[in-house]
C-alpha cells in the first residue's frame, strides 16, 4: 500500500525538516538486504526486526523512515542513516 500522494507534499523529516519521497525499490532491496545482514541499526541504536515493506526517504539521501501498512513511521529513533548501507557493504 503505497503512501498517498497528498501525504507526501504535507509530510517532512522530523530532523531535517527535508522534503520525503518514496524509495527506490533498489533502495529499499538493499535497506532490507542489510537488514537480514544485522548490519544496519535505527537512529535509536536498535536493529530492525523486519524488512521494510516500504521506506520514505529524504531528498537529500541521507535518512530514510520505515512505512508499515502504508503509514509512514516518522520517529527519528525507527530512521536509518543511509551512509550505512555503503560503509557495510
Amino acid at each position: 500500500m503505497a503512501v498517498d500522494r497528498k501525504l507526501l507534499e504535507i509530510l517532512c523529516c522530523p530532523v531535517t525538516h527535508a522534503e520525503l519521497e518514496p524509495a527506490a525499490s533498489s533502495l529499499l532491496h538493499m535497506i532490507n538486504l542489510k537488514i537480514e545482514q544485522g548490519a544496519v541499526t535505527t537512529r535509536g541504536g536498535e536493529a530492525p526486526e523486519a524488512p521494510w515493506e516500504e521506506a520514505l526517504v529524504t531528498r537529500d539521501g541521507r535518512l530514510a523512515y520505515p512505512v508499515r501498512a502504508g503509514v509512514p513511521i516518522l520517529l527519528e529513533n525507527e530512521a536509518l542513516t543511509l551512509g550505512q548501507l555503503d560503509a557495510n557493504s
